[in-house]
């Protein structure tokens, strides 16, 4: 994390909660600072750290490095909520497809779907059977995000159990949710003649035939990828196809 963005966070939740302020105790000593706090509840959520190793570093015992994990999310739900976790608007969905058509040419892309696995260390024994896949070989928990092109998530669908794939997880995702009550922000370009009045996903071949996703073409890198008919085949269709937008599937 740049330190830009930890001093914005810190500023921010010091302003909102008191919890966050530098306060002194009964006998007027200053207690733990916001950077502490912060800088306990992020080592938390960024690398595992269990709470009671955090004494010896930040000076801070388990019971308030739990405290701190409480109170930061709950303050970053209250104060970034509003602007960072919400579904995009009329005005977000014109920007995203004014910045993937100059960026890369694509109209009417809105942004990239894929699933990834977090490792799950402490899953309960009971539980493994459902989160472990045998391509993986350890409890993994499915994380689906939707990201734009500046690294903006536009959604996250989180949990699911790792013995499924990408199309399990999209079968219970609320991400077309809006698209099925209708209530889906217009999306209206041209592309070859034809006209389109939905946005799309860039997506890999796993997922299904729909018209809302274009996949991505395969471009082998290694020489026996590029020498296998399947490469070749490929490739042609890439380069085929290139000087114009993405074939529409589905349609």
């Amino acid at each position: 994390m740049r330190r830009e963005l930890f001093v914005r966070i810190v500023d921010a939740l010091t302003d909102y909660s008191e919890y966050f302020k530098w306060r002194r105790d009964a006998i007027g000593r200053k207690g733990l600072s916001p950077l502490q706090k912060c800088t306990a509840t992020i080592r938390q959520l960024a690398y595992a750290s269990p709470a009671d190793s955090l004494d010896e570093y930040v000076r801070m015992g388990e019971r308030t490095a739990l405290d701190c994990l409480i109170n930061f999310c709950r303050c970053v739900i209250d104060v970034f909520g509003a602007r960072y976790l919400r579904r995009p608007n009329a005005a977000d969905t014109q920007r995203l497809l004014q910045m993937h058509g100059q960026r890369h040419d694509f109209l009417g892309m809105l942004d990239s779907l894929d699933c990834m696995h977090w490792e799950w260390r402490n899953c309960p024994v009971a539980w493994k059977g459902q989160f472990t896949r045998g391509d993986y070989g350890a409890p993994t928990i499915i994380l689906e995000a939707v990201t734009s092109t500046d690294l903006w998530i536009w959604h996250a669908f989180f949990g699911v159990a790792g013995s499924r794939n990408d199309i399990n997880v999209l079968n219970e995702s609320p991400l077309f949710n809006a698209v099925l009550q209708e209530n889906a922000p217009d999306v209206n370009f041209t592309v070859n003649g034809t006209s389109y009045t939905k946005g799309y996903y860039l997506t890999y071949g796993i997922y299904l035939e729909w018209a809302t996703f274009v996949k991505s073409f395969h471009v082998p890198r290694i020489p026996k990828g590029k020498k296998s008919r399947r490469g070749r085949r490929l490739q042609e269709r890439m380069w085929g196809e290139r000087l114009e937008c993405p074939k529409f599937v589905g349609q």
